[in-house]
């Protein structure tokens, strides 16, 4: 007998659930019961066989995200995934590093939530509605086990919008925290918890920032889109000579002049610029020998590809027709509509137009507190390369 209370698929719509990919598609689906937007229900196969639970949205193109594959009850799933996502971090980290992503979404099993940490603050992000009604579940979970001192949620994602939310923004538990320093590897910053990018702090490049460090000695580097200088106080704690920090905001810029003054750098061989990156290339002779491209998403949804890919090969063709031989170019997209097969070819091509020899020394590394899902590789984002210029 078929359970009436369950959502349906069709016939051959099952093998991506039961590959434990989290998503189900609206035209996945056979049949579903009455329900209200943001609940979890039982999911079946079109032979009646239990796949799971997942919290549905008819307002969006993805219908349901899984939550449990089994028959355990799916808050209890739920409580093991955030227990089992705090201990992994809690082997990866010492007191050198107090800022971190605690929770990535399906990268740990629970779509629809970020939750990262700095120090004692949480920063939360819930991007589809099921998640927003767990919202408070999880985050008495989170406060039970770690006793931060402030919850502030920042919900400001576009893809709120297809989920029928509103952005959000605001404290969710606990004191009003503003700005706060961390540590990551020992090198201090401050976070602007408010008036910020993402939660406050690019945590998915803390093993890029590391190799930074590695290769700065005796470098003139710039930093372009450098927020508020995370790759430049690394430079600078590696030994590099000179380091330009560039970014068109200028609140990232007074925090990337205070990171590096707390850090003990200062000097004239540290500058700041608020400009746009690309005419700051443009109009300079570039006389630097480590450049470092991490520009926020070119693409942000699919039809943007053509011109994000115009945007990538523009601005490396401008730094390898510049920049002196034996220099070092550590490059990344954030744009997950650009694979890295795509993102290397723009690479190439670039390179031909400036006609200059350029080799690929190190691909990306990723922060271990960012792990991507197997079942899920939709959570694989951020691609890196590290080249070498003739």
């Amino acid at each position: 007998m078929m359970d009436n209370s369950a959502v349906i698929l069709h016939k051959g719509k099952d093998k991506a659930i039961k590959n434990r990919h989290h998503w189900i598609f609206s035209g996945a689906v056979k049949t579903l019961p009455d329900f209200e937007n943001g609940s979890i229900l039982a999911v079946r196969s079109a032979d009646g066989e239990f796949l799971g639970c997942a919290y549905f949205n008819k307002e969006s193109s993805i219908i349901g995200r899984m939550i449990s594959f089994d028959d355990r009850p799916p808050l209890e799933t739920l409580k093991t995934n955030v227990e089992q996502a705090l201990i992994l971090r809690e082997s990866f980290f010492d007191d050198d590093t107090n800022a971190y992503r605690l929770i990535n979404g399906e990268g740990d099993r629970i779509p629809g939530l970020i939750v990262d940490r700095y120090k004692d603050v949480l920063v939360v992000q819930v991007s589809t509605l099921g998640m927003e009604k767990l919202k408070p579940f999880l985050v008495d979970l989170l406060v039970q086990r770690l006793s931060p001192r402030s919850v502030y949620e920042k919900s400001n994602l576009p893809s709120r919008r297809e989920e029928g939310l509103p952005m959000f923004e605001g404290l969710l538990y606990g004191e009003p925290v503003r700005t706060i320093e961390v540590l990551e590897n020992g090198l201090r910053f401050l976070i602007d918890i408010i008036e910020s990018q993402k939660t406050g702090f690019y945590l998915d490049q803390r093993e890029m920032r590391k190799l930074v460090r590695t290769l700065s000695g005796g470098r003139r580097v710039l930093n372009a889109f450098s927020y508020t200088g995370s790759f430049s106080v690394f430079a600078l704690a590696g030994g590099a000579v000179s380091v330009d920090s560039v970014d068109t905001s200028e609140r990232a810029i007074e925090l990337a002049q205070e990171n590096c003054r707390i850090n003990g750098f200062a000097g004239g061989n540290i500058r700041f610029h608020v400009a746009d990156v690309f005419d700051f290339i443009r109009d300079h002779s570039l006389e630097h020998d480590l450049v470092i491209l991490d520009p926020p998403a070119f693409a942000k949804k699919k039809s943007d590809v053509v011109r994000a890919c115009r945007g990538y090969k523009d601005i490396h063709r401008l730094v390898f027709q510049k920049i002196p031989p034996q220099s070092l170019v550590l490059t990344f997209s954030c744009s997950f509509f650009v694979d890295e097969t795509l993102f290397r070819q723009v690479v190439f091509q670039a390179a031909r137009e400036a006609s200059r020899d350029v080799r690929l020394l190190q691909r990306h590394h990723q922060a271990y507190d960012h792990p991507v899902n197997i079942y899920h590789p939709e959570s694989d984002y951020l691609k890196g390369l590290l080249l070498h210029v003739e």
